[in-house]
């Protein structure tokens, strides 16, 4: 801040008032009003103001100079202290404000004024947060500025008051409507106003506004952050963080387990393989040629040669001839020779001597 002294007027100081393109800016007066004292606001030389105690005369903007429409709906005026605030500022309304005050008493009338230098920020479109997360994650909202100590800070959730910052005091979901949506879910950093939201939901997505009040003894800011948040529903989002990474580890574990049974099969199966025989031992027990056994099977179970069973069935069936017979049954048995059998007689004689011979015998 630095101070000058403005021409015709007595006490008048010059404040360095630093802004971001959306903001709006209260111009502070120091003083109370009275029924005598008449406050005019001008920019770059321009009347937009006035106030005093015939309310008659007092005017903003298109009121005080006619087909001037800049701040058009943006000036508002404090009657109690004179205060001019100019709200969702402009590059375009960056410059010079002045404030002149004519104090009227019986006995004098004494002038006194002060000078802003207002500069304006252009707001990035970084500035301008879109965040998406995923249903059941945790998202934070962090302030464009450092707190401080006498700083306000208000979170707003489409509009709804939903968190507050006040000096030593912060508070969230004041409203019944608040406290029913977010159910324990908001968490307030006092110390830098970031507001953190658990578990996210679907109906969560939305806008969320900062409004910061910088307050300065000449001045006050009032800055405003806006993000917009998506959330965006993905398979299995209903689950919690801790239930998704429950059933990671979960499926982790089987399929190491599965790999562990796999190896220690492999494993079993090498150890209880056959050994390798040799040649020697590969042709003693190698399966017999099905062609040989064939062959085998052919020679022994082949029918007998019809022709040569009939010869022999000829040799053996054959009806012997009745010569051949005759003269083996003559060789064989032949009739006694009367003669013969005598001699045989005469050679071997009775072993009895005395013997009665049999005819004898029976007619005895």
């Amino acid at each position: 801040m630095r101070n000058r002294v403005g021409k015709g007027a007595s006490g008048v100081g010059s404040d360095e008032v630093s802004v971001m393109e959306g903001d709006s800016v209260t111009l502070n007066t120091g003083v109370n009003t009275t029924r005598q004292d008449d406050f005019r606001w001008y920019y770059n030389g321009i009347r937009i103001a006035q106030i005093n105690g015939d309310i008659n005369k007092t005017c903003t903007d298109v009121q005080c100079n006619e087909g001037n429409e800049r701040f058009r709906d943006r000036l508002k005026l404090d009657h109690q202290t004179g205060s001019l605030t100019i709200m969702n500022i402009t590059i375009t309304d960056a410059g010079e404000y002045t404030l002149n005050i004519i104090s009227n008493s019986r006995d004098s009338s004494r002038n006194s004024g002060k000078i802003f230098n207002v500069n304006v920020q252009g707001v990035s479109a970084a500035e301008r947060d879109e965040v998406k997360r995923n249903k059941g994650e945790s998202v934070t909202f962090d302030p464009p500025v450092a707190r401080k100590p006498n700083d306000v800070m208000t979170w707003y959730f489409n509009e709804i008051l939903i968190a507050e910052i006040t000096g030593d005091l912060s508070k969230t979901c004041t409203d019944v409507q608040c406290k029913e949506r977010f159910r324990d879910r908001l968490k307030l950093d006092h110390q830098t106003g970031s507001l953190i939201i658990t578990n996210i939901t679907n109906t969560d997505s939305g806008e969320y506004k900062l409004q910061i009040i910088i307050i300065n003894s000449s001045f006050s800011i009032t800055r405003v952050k806006r993000f917009n948040l998506s959330v965006i529903d993905v398979p299995g989002s209903g689950l919690s963080s801790g239930a998704v990474a429950g059933i990671v580890v979960g499926v982790l574990l089987v399929f190491a387990a599965a790999v562990t049974a796999a190896v220690i099969y492999y494993r079993h199966r090498k150890s209880h393989a056959p050994v390798p025989q040799d040649e020697d031992d590969a042709d003693s027990n190698r399966s017999p040629d099905p062609d040989a056994v064939q062959d085998d099977d052919a020679d022994s179970n082949r029918s007998p040669d019809p022709d040569a069973v009939q010869d022999d069935d000829a040799d053996s069936n054959r009806s012997p001839d009745p010569d051949a017979v005759q003269e083996d049954n003559a060789d064989s048995n032949p009739s006694p020779n009367p003669d013969v059998v005598q001699d045989d007689d005469a050679d071997n004689p009775p072993p009895y001597p005395n013997a009665i011979p049999l005819e004898d015998m029976e007619h005895h």
